[in-house]
């Protein structure tokens, strides 16, 4: 299935979860500062790996950034 990642057409297998396509960037549910949104709702870290994605979810990862 295509999903848009942060803006970028990314595959996924069929029943991927929120938890597979946060990995395509890196991140786990350990990361910290992070929130992800899938179609405009947040999901909660703990249902990240609970939470199946729709061929063509919009998903959006947040990664905040501690400057100085």
């Amino acid at each position: 299935m295509t999903i848009r990642l942060n803006g970028e057409e990314r595959e996924l297998p069929a029943g991927a979860t929120v938890a597979a396509a946060v990995a395509l960037l890196d991140v786990t549910e350990d990361s910290r500062g992070v929130a992800v949104a899938v179609d405009r709702e947040v999901v909660p870290r703990g249902a990240w790996a609970d939470t199946p994605l729709a061929d063509g979810a919009q998903v959006e990862v947040v990664m905040a950034i501690q400057g100085g």
